[in-house]
């Protein structure tokens, strides 16, 4: 039995395998483009569980409706071979991804975590547990699953940029910035915690440092796979917005962050975003919508993260498809009875939805209750405020400016320096 590059064993003799999974496995790590090459590797390997394993896992990755039947025939093909020496810990991972194509992904999590107390070592693992941490707002979890492995990996950039995003999510900003400098003294070329310090800075405030912090790091992003590249990007355009830069983000939108792999949930989401942020403070954006939109109008009722749901729908309205919006919708409505779906996903969507269709006043109505609970539909803060800015403007326009005028004081107090905290304050008075 071989092992990889973190001296866990791997139940093959085939150093082609061995070594296609240990470039899955740092090219996951980096978010390079390279990860592809693990589908060739399995389909050279029928018999390999943990090769296997890992193609499945990079097929749930493209977060599509194809992606659990695309990851099947792998999950049956890694199953048949548990019998020829599997260890224990690919025996776990192979059912934690099992549950993760089974949209399991609390089951997923968890067994994640038991591997991540077992065998330390394996980052990757830890790595996936975070991801599913992620989706499912739970913060305490994103942290939890990367302390459990620590210890054991603190030569790795990687792990540091982990902890920082964890430390960061968790509102511990001090450690979070701490770790994710520690990661770039590593390896200067970290995009995760390029990502992570952005995130701190963001929420204190810290435009101009941000925008240095990010344009420094922003030539080693090329050649990261598209959701990296374009994500960074957003967070740079952030900082731009703030500084009411809006034709710095337009210019960033454009060359940057769409258009890189238009079929992907991460890069339609993040276009959508910053259109929809744009619009919120008043910029036309001109006929970029109608892109985005087609591109969304193709996926079709998926529900595969509700966070995306409510992008999607809203770029439908914002695009004028109509028929596709009104089939998303029915399809949630149907589709999922338990929460987060029915109580926060579903009148979050029809919420935004009569935002983008110029009904503020329902608008405000179905978004005030879900102010709260917007975490448990996954997501970072910072993604997550979108929601809370499209509540306050149609707060605004609903003529309730008196509702929000103490959230919008406070946006004022925690970043002072953001010119667009006093316009908001200024028109709920």
């Amino acid at each position: 039995m071989l092992e990889d590059w973190r001296g866990n064993p791997v139940s093959t003799s085939r150093e082609d395998t061995l070594a296609a999974i240990d470039r899955f496995s740092e090219q996951i790590l980096s978010y390079g483009n390279g990860a592809g090459a693990i589908l060739g590797a399995a389909e050279a390997d029928p018999d390999g569980v943990l090769v296997n394993t890992l193609a499945a896992a990079l097929c749930l990755f493209l977060e599509d409706g194809k992606s659990a039947r695309n990851a099947e025939a792998f999950l049956t093909r890694a199953e048949a071979g548990l019998g020829a020496g599997a260890s224990e810990r690919e025996r776990m991972l192979l059912a934690a991804v099992r549950s993760w194509a089974a949209r399991d992904t609390a089951r997923a999590q968890q067994i994640q975590e038991e591997i991540a107390s077992a065998y330390p070592r394996d980052i990757l693992s830890a790595k996936f547990g975070q991801y599913h941490a992620f989706n499912r707002g739970d913060l305490a979890g994103m942290l939890r699953i990367a302390e459990k492995v620590f210890a054991a990996n603190t030569d790795l950039a990687y792990m540091h940029g982990m902890m920082a995003f964890g430390y960061e999510q968790n509102h511990r900003l001090q450690e979070a910035e701490a770790a994710g400098r520690r990661a770039v003294e590593i390896m200067p070329a970290e995009p995760w915690a390029h990502h992570a310090v952005a995130h701190v800075m963001e929420t204190q405030g810290r435009v101009k440092e941000g925008i240095a912090w990010m344009e420094g790091h922003a030539p080693s992003w090329e050649g990261r796979n598209s959701f990296m590249l374009t994500h960074n990007y957003w967070h740079l355009a952030l900082f731009y917005m703030d500084l009411d830069r809006h034709d710095a983000v337009l210019d960033l939108y454009d060359r940057r962050i769409w258009g890189v792999f238009k079929a992907y949930s991460q890069d339609q989401i993040n276009a959508a975003s910053l259109l929809w942020r744009l619009e919120l403070r008043g910029v036309d954006v001109g006929e970029r919508w109608a892109d985005v939109s087609q591109h969304v109008a193709r996926r079709g009722p998926e529900h595969v993260e509700p966070f995306h749901d409510l992008h999607y729908v809203y770029a439908l309205a914002r695009g004028g498809h109509d028929r596709e919006l009104a089939s998303l919708l029915q399809s949630m409505r149907a589709s999922r009875p338990a929460s987060p779906w029915r109580d926060v996903a579903l009148p979050g969507a029809e919420g935004v939805v009569a935002h983008a269709k110029g009904d503020h006043a329902a608008a405000f109505r179905l978004l005030d209750p879900l102010r709260e609970r917007w975490q448990e539909i996954g997501g970072s803060h910072a993604q997550r405020d979108l929601f809370i800015q499209t509540w306050l403007d149609a707060a605004l326009r609903a003529g309730e400016g008196a509702r929000v005028r103490p959230v919008l004081e406070q946006r004022l107090r925690d970043r002072p320096e953001i010119a667009v905290c006093r316009r908001w304050l200024e028109r709920a008075a």
